[in-house]
């Protein structure tokens, strides 16, 4: 690369490529080197000119109509030029000082007016105009790290309420700009699932779920893009009032109804299986149907299973863990030691179970469920004394102190379980 001496300092004088004729004016560029040495002018040469290269792409690639790309266009060329993206509104805000090194820094060697580095500079790209289905699909894109590791089903669970909440909302509000949302559109939404519950008996956690959902894809779609928001959530979610839980089964109910002789053949092995495993382990239905054969150790002096976020997402960092089989439990393991095929990686275990049980009278109350054996089992070692920090090692629960140390061998933990096996 040919370097040419002024006054003591090094330049670069090159023809501008034709590529960039639509957006640079000159035939050829002067582009100081800013040193006396022509050792350091050549080092510094090539990496001078690949920013100039680079500058006229950012120049191209915002020199079209697409609001997104020339908002990606004008951060870049922002950044080559060493200032930070800012639209207009936050730019008249700076000191004066700042201001106007943008003001000179837009301007070409003919003291004229670049539009492209002004767009930049001065933030006078509009924010892109995006509506609440496209933002939806920039949200998938944005969020993708929260779907790292889950299964195909965990996946479809993770988006389905998502889906629903944009579709609910454009039913009201229609498809909208979200930069146009306002507080009363909210409300309108809100109003709306409001009507649903009064008229259909709907709980208002399906309407807050709606709502969370839809700020957060809102939200978090403005923050990527630079784009500001109108609306308040503030107050916006309707009162639950008491939160049900889900009862426990009791011992009696588990061993004269669930386990009484053919109670449960009407469901398939694989489905009768992981109810049985559920007694003995307390592990959630999703997390013993997601167990691959190498997680399941019959033949181990002591026989246990593994939860492990294999092909799957668990629900938290500490449901990680190991338990001991017992009872009813290890007998099921037994008749599926290859785990659970059928359901490993599908939503359809607990409807299938609990439509089972409810029309077979085995579940204890109305708001019984397939989940109450999880419960049944926490109770169970709490009025046997055990202690909390291997209760919630065997739950999987966070510990509300530090946790010290291993925790209990296998032997010792089933020792403690075959104290409230069934």
């Amino acid at each position: 690369m040919k370097l040419i001496r002024r006054s003591g300092t090094y330049y670069i004088r090159k023809r501008v490529p034709k590529r960039y004729g639509p957006i640079e004016y000159r035939d050829h560029v002067w582009i100081s080197l800013k040193t006396d040495s022509e050792s350091l002018a050549r080092q510094k040469a090539v990496t001078v000119w690949a920013d100039m290269i680079g500058a006229w792409e950012a120049k191209l690639a915002g020199n079209v109509d697409d609001y997104e790309e020339r908002l990606a266009a004008a951060r870049e060329l922002s950044a080559r030029r060493g200032f930070e993206y800012l639209p207009a509104p936050k730019v008249a805000k700076l000191p004066i000082h700042q201001v106007l090194d943008r003001v000179e820094g837009v301007l070409n060697s003919k003291g004229q007016i670049d539009a492209l580095e002004a767009e930049a500079l001065l933030g006078g790209v509009e924010p892109p105009k995006i509506t609440v289905s496209r933002a939806l699909e920039h949200y998938w894109k944005i969020a993708a790290p929260k779907a790292a590791g889950k299964s195909e089903d965990q996946v479809r669970r993770w988006k389905n309420p998502k889906m629903k909440a944009v579709k609910n909302f454009i039913r009201v509000n229609g498809d909208v700009d979200i930069a146009e949302i306002t507080t009363p559109d909210l409300y309108d939404f809100r109003a709306w699932w409001w009507d649903r519950i009064m008229e259909e008996g709907l709980s208002a956690n399906s309407a807050n779920k709606d709502l969370v959902h839809l700020s957060s894809i809102v939200k978090t779609v403005a923050r990527a893009k630079a784009i500001t928001l109108k609306f308040s959530t503030e107050g916006l979610t309707i009162d639950e009032g008491k939160k049900n839980t889900r009862p426990p089964f009791s011992v009696e109910w588990i061993k004269e109804k669930i386990l009484a002789a053919g109670a449960l053949d009407g469901l398939n092995l694989e489905a009768r299986c992981i109810v049985l495993a559920m007694v003995n382990t307390g592990a959630r239905p999703s997390e013993i149907a997601g167990l691959l054969p190498h997680h399941i150790h019959l033949e181990a002096e002591v026989p246990y299973i593994e939860i492990r976020p294999e092909g799957r997402k668990l629900k938290t960092v500490h449901s990680e863990r190991v338990i001991p089989l017992a009872g009813v439990s290890l007998e099921a393991m037994r008749q599926c030691p290859a785990g659970f095929p059928r359901y490993r990686d599908s939503a359809g275990l607990s409807a299938v179970v609990n439509k089972y049980m409810r029309e077979n009278g085995l579940l204890e109350t109305s708001d019984h469920s397939l989940y109450g054996l999880r419960h049944s089992f926490e109770d169970r070692m709490l009025a046997a004394g055990i202690d909390e920090r291997i209760r919630r090692d065997l739950f999987g629960h966070a510990l509300k102190r530090e946790r010290y140390g291993k925790g209990a061998d296998l032997a010792y933990l089933l020792k403690l379980i075959e104290r409230v096996a069934i």
